[in-house]
């Protein structure tokens, strides 16, 4: 038992020091922020400042934060928020986070943040069209910004064991459904190469207007896409719009 004891207090200890030390840092740039190495499951103290893009829904005194200002983007996760400040993070607003960086499956995120406003310009950024790096290793410096992907193709999903093929699935594995706000994924072609796209259904629910137009797709339909470019060992963008594609019909 007293081994125990002594564990516990020596965790206790461990994650207070941490947080002190988030607490003494200077206030980083973008540059330096995203030139901080982050080794294996290690977390390293950070402070940022930084504009809300959006933001997702609000649970258990937390809300996970899509962030850019006019150097770089950062995806804040679980950032501690009363429910009564979740309202004044609109997009543009800008906030100084001191939480750790921490990599989980190639997403660079903070986490065990906390924040405050702070005084500064408003920034809303602008979806960057980054069509021609799709597929390439140059799209991972964009992770996490608002960009554009233009002249997709629809391209079909698969569940196993299930010899039809859908347009778009409820859940990763096509196990949800409408009634439980399930996230949405699809997949779409460019140059012969397939990539999956999502609605993040606690960013953009079923009450929106993306996630009912994912519903409405078909395969084949060309479609351009704004996301956040979130990542899940490889590109896993957030979708939130989607707009078709007029093609001409082929002559008789």
């Amino acid at each position: 038992m007293k081994k125990i004891l002594c564990l516990v207090l020596m965790l206790a200890f461990v994650m207070c020091s941490a947080l002190a030390s988030a607490e003494d840092l200077p206030v980083l740039s973008y540059a330096d922020y995203a030139a901080t190495v982050v080794e294996g499951d290690d977390e390293v103290a950070v402070c940022v400042e930084t504009n809300v893009q959006d933001v997702q829904a609000w649970k258990d005194g937390k809300i996970s934060v899509y962030a850019q200002n006019e150097e770089g983007a950062i995806f804040i996760y679980g950032m501690a928020c009363p429910e009564e400040d979740a309202a004044k993070l609109v997009p543009g607003t800008k906030i100084r986070v001191k939480g750790f960086k921490k990599v989980w499956n190639g997403e660079a995120e903070i986490v065990d943040g906390v924040f405050e406003f702070v005084e500064g310009d408003s920034y809303i950024a602008e979806a960057e069209d980054m069509t021609d790096l799709l597929g390439t290793d140059e799209l991972a410096v964009h992770q996490n910004e608002k960009v554009a992907f233009f002249g997709l193709k629809v391209a079909p999903s698969k569940v196993e064991g299930v010899e039809e093929e859908f347009a778009f699935l409820y859940n990763w594995n096509g196990s949800g459904d409408r009634e439980s706000n399930s996230d949405l994924y699809f997949n779409a072609e460019l140059d012969g190469k397939v990539y999956n796209f999502c609605v993040e259904s606690d960013l953009c629910g079923n009450d929106t207007e993306v996630y009912q137009a994912v519903e409405a797709l078909q395969i084949g339909d060309m479609i351009d896409v704004e996301c956040y470019l979130y990542w899940y060992n490889e590109p896993n963008p957030h979708v939130i719009a989607v707009y078709p594609v007029e093609t001409e019909e082929p002559a008789e």
